[in-house]
């Protein structure tokens, strides 16, 4: 059951712990772009014996279809491969949208984006997912450098997010970016060069916020084709993390958007 050894899977992953399972639950019945189909499938649950009592209620929402596997702790660390799994765990697969095109197409008039360029850590990714649950984004936008949102760590990093945030993996981020621009939204990239200050930042209706990777962040071309926002920081000081980042930035423009509550 190690994440590798679902690759080429049918997008398959596992979902670890009664938080993060109740959040694929949650998630079962959001759309992707392809008609009348969900978001994720829930196709099996593996539960420690001496958690079911616990887990009632929660194994009441399963999907009449799912079957639910009962074994004790021996039998579970054989089959999972480590100790570490917290007694619940679900064998989902997610059903990406029909294209980035039908993703945007699902989005709402007033929209808030995170666009990810180049996320190859997996706690980073993690974080990022978390920010933009809290903070109310509609989506998020991965590269094809990004790693896997849904790989376990990842997941168990967004608090279950990964499974409630809809996401669409697309091709280059300039193409992103141009598409994003043919779909009306405000491109804005976070850079420590950015040329506008966050703090006085007012977003549009359709809000895109575009994220690079660590070190080298976002490309010089892609600065050069967007808005930039610089979040100010005390002088001497490297750049901050990413996920720090997008949580701050996310919190400004959901603010801005009215988008939080009290």
């Amino acid at each position: 059951m190690r994440d590798r050894d679902l690759a080429g899977r049918g997008d398959r992953f596992i979902a670890e712990g009664r938080v993060v399972l109740q959040a694929l639950i949650d998630g079962l019945d959001q759309k992707t772009g392809h008609p009348g189909q969900a978001r994720f499938v829930l196709e099996k649950v593996l539960i420690l014996e001496n958690r079911m009592a616990g887990l009632a209620r929660l194994v009441e929402q399963l999907p009449p279809d799912c079957p639910v596997y009962v074994a004790g702790r021996d039998v579970l660390d054989a089959a999972v491969g480590f100790a570490m799994h917290r007694g619940v765990l679900g064998l989902g697969r997610h059903r990406p949208p029909a294209s980035f095109g039908a993703f945007l197409a699902e989005m709402p008039q007033d929209a808030l984006l995170t666009v990810c360029c180049g996320i190859a850590n997996h706690d980073n990714i993690g974080g990022i997912f978390r920010n933009a649950g809290v903070f109310g984004a509609d989506g998020i936008v991965l590269d094809t450098t990004c790693c896997d949102p849904l790989y376990r760590k990842a997941i168990r990093v967004s608090v279950g997010a990964a499974l409630r945030v809809p996401f669409c993996r697309g091709g280059s981020v300039a193409g992103l970016v141009g598409e994003l621009l043919a779909h009306r939204f405000d491109v804005m990239g976070l850079s420590p060069r950015g040329s506008e200050a966050l703090s006085s930042f007012e977003p549009g209706r359709r809000q895109a916020l575009l994220l690079g990777t660590e070190g080298e962040g976002l490309p010089e071309d892609i600065l050069a084709q967007v808005r930039t926002l610089a979040i100010e920081q005390a002088p001497g000081l490297d750049s901050l993390n990413v996920a720090t980042t997008s949580g701050i930035a996310l919190w400004h423009v959901a603010r801005r958007m009215d988008r939080l509550g009290n």
